[in-house]
């Protein structure tokens, strides 16, 4: 019987070049070649690293002839490192000081507000994005989309702040912005002018949170315009409600198929479109995918906001009303039109989420869980990996590939129901064929932000 690994000596990896045997990868994760796969999607394969790259993955056992040093996995498997395409960073972790009291949306939105107008300068929002982004890197996350709030006039600090990461992350996370804005802002010529600007100048993306909201379609073919006229893709909080009046998905599509917009669109959230009739859920979805918008759920934020009622809504006190449903949007019927589809981590330790530390391998779990994602498995580990690093035009991440980084997750789980049974807090993550250092931030690096809120 083959003991089991312990990964520890991966510290010590050989600098020449190494084999990685015996190790189970879900198929749909690997570029070439294609591999025989058992029921859940999963194959066994050596995976030979050189020099920092992978340099193959064959079948296990595939002989190699004059192969270098070989590190028995027993079946353990291996992942690309993460892709989270849809993140807050600049919010991240002020819930000690800003609490969401009863949990609904509009008091996230309200509290967020305080907090920002109050406190939001620049070594704040660093240091917490820098907290955030030490927790991603130490999980095994190589690529983060994160939303920025653009309000005037705190684009003017948040962005410079977001510039700074990125070239400061930028040999551990690549990192894209979003301009986030409300509705009413997208008329506000001259700030909109300010925010392509300050977006265009960090490679960024335009993007916007739109629901229920009388302009909504003209809301839509305004940034669509926008983002066309100066070269941008556009990334949407799209119909974050329970309420079914809430279309924007569908005006987002009609827009995009009427103009041919020429970039990617990218729309998370899509809370709404679960509540709606059959024959509009069929329309929208055609239209989307005519359109080829991507698609992004946000399954733990969305199951904390969503359908939070009281049992008596009309006295504003007492007892939860148990809420009747996920809050997650059809990415099963989604993914059935072709359309693509992923799922993120959203809001960490803020008012909308209480909760999360950008750990990818959480978002999977609880997705498989919310999402139903399983029995078969099939392809939906490409959701936090492959598909989304289409979406950002950043095909490097998320894959397994000959002639790519060595960028890996190595577990001591074999197959998916150890894996997603337990928070693989005893991961190993490689970058460029290395072993990292994967302490976790302490949470006491931030109380000099938040006084006596602790």
């Amino acid at each position: 019987m083959t003991a089991a690994p312990t990964f520890g000596f991966l510290a010590d990896l050989p600098a020449a070049g190494y084999v990685l045997g015996n190790a189970t990868v879900p198929a749909c994760l690997v570029a070439a070649p294609a591999l025989a796969a058992d029921a859940d999607g999963l194959a066994r394969v050596d995976i030979t690293v050189e020099a920092g790259k992978v340099a193959s993955v064959l079948p296990a056992g595939t002989p190699a002839g004059d192969a270098p040093p070989r590190i028995e996995l027993g079946g353990g498997m291996v992942w690309p490192t993460f892709v989270d395409m849809h993140t807050h960073l600049d919010k991240g972790h002020i819930w000690p000081r800003r609490r969401n009291p009863d949990g609904s949306f509009m008091g996230a939105l309200l509290n967020v507000a305080g907090d920002r107008e109050a406190n939001w300068s620049a070594e704040d929002v660093a240091a917490r994005m820098a907290f955030g982004l030490k927790c991603a890197y130490a999980h095994g996350t190589s690529l983060i989309r994160t939303h920025i709030d653009s309000v005037g006039p705190q684009h003017k600090i948040s962005w410079p702040v977001f510039a700074e990461m990125k070239a400061d992350w930028a040999d551990r996370i690549e990192l894209q912005g979003v301009a986030l804005v409300g509705p009413d802002h997208v008329f506000d010529a001259q700030l909109m002018a300010e925010i392509v600007a300050a977006v265009k100048h960090a490679g960024g993306v335009l993007g916007g949170s739109l629901a229920v909201y009388p302009r909504s379609r003209e809301v839509v073919a305004t940034l669509l315009r926008l983002a066309a006229d100066h070269g941008l893709d556009l990334d949407l909080h799209v119909d974050e409600t329970e309420d079914p009046a809430a279309t924007a998905l569908r005006h987002l599509a009609e827009e995009a198929i009427a103009i041919g917009f020429p970039g990617k669109i990218v729309a998370g959230h899509c809370c709404s479109l679960a509540r709606q009739t059959p024959e509009a859920i069929d329309a929208t979805l055609d239209l989307v995918a005519e359109a080829g918008i991507t698609v992004v759920s946000l399954p733990m934020c969305n199951m904390y906001l969503q359908d939070r009622h009281l049992l008596d809504d009309a006295s504003g006190t007492g007892p939860r009303r148990t809420p009747r449903w996920r809050g997650v949007t059809l990415l099963h019927e989604m993914k059935a039109r072709g359309i693509p589809v992923a799922v993120s981590s959203d809001n960490t330790r803020d008012p909308f989420y209480a909760y999360g530390d950008l750990d990818a391998v959480e978002v999977f779990r609880e997705a498989v869980r919310i999402l139903q994602l399983d029995h078969p498995f099939g392809d939906w580990p490409a959701a936090i990996t492959t598909t989304p690093a289409t979406a950002l035009r950043a095909e490097q991440h998320g894959r397994i590939a000959a002639g790519a980084a060595a960028d890996l997750v190595l577990f001591r789980a074999r197959r998916y129901s150890e894996l997603l049974s337990r928070p693989q807090a005893d991961r190993t993550v490689l970058r460029a064929g290395r072993a990292i250092d994967r302490t976790l931030p302490d949470y006491a690096e931030l109380d000099s932000l938040f006084g006596d809120a602790r």
